[in-house]
Formats: structure tokens, sequence, C-alpha cells
């Protein structure tokens, strides 16, 4: 197995569900302020808004605290001015790590990941020292008994996604960034609440890491994510089934 998502499925099983879900809620709620300062505050007329919002419910935020956020970035409450930065370099084992945050301190933030790039023993490049070996992709996930295959394949082509990918747990639909929300919208229309929609950086090709380096790339990941600041990192990764059942063990 590739990718970010079977990391995710290895710390979901670690616990502390409650301090996780708090930065999970830090993170949405960033989100929505820069939704709003980059459009306008009306969901209606803000694409990316929309997007944030329906992320939000999906995790339950509560309304309250999403008003208060929006009301933030339209600059009708004082709160801190978060800016976009993305982060680029080498993880153990030569793995290519992309890091997205949203900041009020970049020089704070900066230091952060470099800190925990050079504990892991790897290294933080320049913007676009890595990221040449991903694509940036839309990318829907449904459960996969919401549709069977021919009926996902004919959404699919409904929509406008340019690609799904399925498999026993989940149907993955594909897009250009430019064509994500109109394509999640549409899904939502016709197979209801996507498990997860997302903007991301999806690899042109993996590496293979061993146990060790695996255990090293992931606790690197796991102290990107533990920041504040992070709101999300992909990575070019490759772990085999047997040593994701040791270190899941």
């Amino acid at each position: 197995m590739a990718g970010h998502s079977q990391f995710k499925n290895i710390m979901f099983r670690k616990g502390a569900q409650d301090a996780k879900r708090a930065k999970v809620f830090g993170k949405l709620i960033r989100e929505l302020t820069v939704a709003t300062r980059s459009g306008q505050p009306d969901p209606a007329a803000n694409p990316r808004l929309r997007g944030a919002i329906a992320a939000a419910k999906a995790a339950n935020l509560p309304k309250d605290t999403m008003d208060r956020a929006i009301k933030r970035g339209a600059g009708e409450t004082d709160g801190e001015n978060f800016e976009e930065i993305r982060y680029e370099g080498y993880g153990p084992g030569g793995v290519a790590v992309i890091v997205e945050a949203l900041t009020d301190n970049r020089n704070r933030t900066a230091s952060d990941i470099r800190s925990a790039f050079t504990k892991s023993g790897g290294s933080l490049g320049e913007t676009n020292s890595v990221s040449f070996q991903f694509n940036r992709v839309g990318l829907i996930s449904y459960p996969a008994d919401v549709a069977a295959g021919d009926e996902v394949l004919e959404t699919a082509i409904d929509v406008g996604a340019d690609e799904v990918e399925s498999d026993s747990a989940v149907h993955e639909f594909l897009c250009a960034p430019e064509s994500f929300y109109d394509v999640r919208e549409a899904l939502q229309a016709k197979l209801g609440d996507p498990q997860s929609a997302e903007l991301t950086w999806r690899p042109t090709n993996t590496v293979p890491v061993d146990e060790d380096k695996a255990i090293a790339l992931f606790k690197l990941i796991e102290a990107l994510d533990d920041s504040d600041d992070v709101q999300s990192v992909s990575a070019n990764y490759e772990v085999s089934d047997a040593v994701l059942e040791s270190l899941g063990g």
C-alpha cells in the first residue's frame, strides 16, 4: 500500500481522540477563516468556503464556532491574519514530503517544520524542490457500498471526474483542481455526503521504505500533523502490507 492514508489508519488506532479532535477543529477553523477571506462570506458565491463548511459539518464542528470563524474571515471581528505557505523536503529513505500550512507567524512555523525534518533525519528544501514528483488533484472519497462498479463509473463520467479508482473499501473520484468544487457538489447531489473531499498532492511515483525507515517517516508525519499550523501532509512513500501489519501490532 502507498501514500498517506495507511499512516492515518495506523494513527487512528493510537487513541487520544479528544486531543486529536481539538486539533482537527483548529485546522478546520483556520480553513474557514482563510476561505472566507479569499472570496466572499457568502458560501453560495465562494466555492472554497462551501467546501470548508462541508468539511466542518462532517467533523461535527459546532455551528457557532463555524459562524465565528467566517465572521473573523470577513473582518467582522478581530483575529489572526493567517497566511498560506507550502513547505517541501525529503524525509527518511528519500521520501518526498509536501507540507501545507496556514500560519499567523511564518518564522515560528518554518522553525517547527525544519526541526521536525531534521530530527527525523530528513531535510527541508526550497519551494518546488519536490512538488514536481506530484500532481495537484481534487480527491473525493465514498465508501465502497455507496454504489456498484458500473454505476460509479457512469457517475464519474456524468459529474466530470477525470478518473475513479475503486477497491473493496472505497471509491476515489479524481479531478482537476479547477473543477474540484463543481465535481464535489455534483457527486454530493448524486451520492450524498462524501467520506472526504480535498485538494491534495498525488505522487507520480512512490519510494519503497523498510520497517526502520517507515518508523522514522511516520514519526516525522506525526510531528508535522501535530502542529497547529499544518493543514495537510503528503508523501510519496510505499510500505508493504507486512511492514504495516508489524507496525500496527
